[in-house]
């Protein structure tokens, strides 16, 4: 038996508990870890991210077979699971920590965002311009346990209830032919 070649997509759109909500959905998907990225102190914890002090922002490390899900839909599935067009912000989620993000881990993944924001901001499908920064890959710091399966773990918990679940519902009435 063949093992899969699975690759990463390193993402982040707001709190990580919604996008890794998503995520945990897409066929194709073996894995969805929250954590931090794109910033500078090694080993950062949730209170010294969410201060905005170390540059890094809540992103969710996807672990994919690229047989059933391509790249490209990973960043459809991202771009439209958030509003990419506000610069470090989600709703009430304000601050660096916050912002729309993608971390490439390869030069395929980098033209592919690059021409798939490009074609955002060509087209009229959102009315602001596509700020989402796009920037090579370094390292990834998983979240603390309790971030983890967040929404499956606490679906009850009002932020979960009032936030992630319409997100959730938007996505599965989007995108039928990519639920597991």
């Amino acid at each position: 038996m063949t093992e899969k070649k699975l690759e990463k997509a390193t993402v982040g759109g707001g709190c990580f508990w919604c996008i890794e909500a998503i995520f945990q959905q897409v066929k194709g998907v073996e894995s969805v870890v929250s954590g931090y990225a794109g910033g500078e102190k090694d080993d950062p914890s949730y209170q010294e991210v969410c201060s905005g002090s170390t540059g890094h922002a809540e992103v969710v490390q996807v672990n994919f077979d690229p047989e059933v899900v391509s790249y490209r839909d990973i960043l459809e599935i991202f771009w439209r699971s958030h509003d990419p067009t506000t610069l470090n912000r989600q709703g009430a989620d304000v601050g660096t920590q916050y912002r729309s993000i993608i971390l490439y881990h390869n030069d395929e993944q980098k033209d592919i965002a690059n021409k798939f924001k490009a074609a955002l901001n060509d087209s009229d499908v959102f009315f602001d311009p596509v700020v989402t920064e796009i920037s090579k890959f370094d390292k990834f710091y998983p979240a603390e346990d309790y971030h983890q399966n967040y929404y499956k773990n606490n679906p009850n918990k009002p932020y979960c209830s009032y936030v992630i679940a319409p997100k959730v519902e938007k996505f599965e009435a989007i995108f039928k032919d990519k639920l597991k």
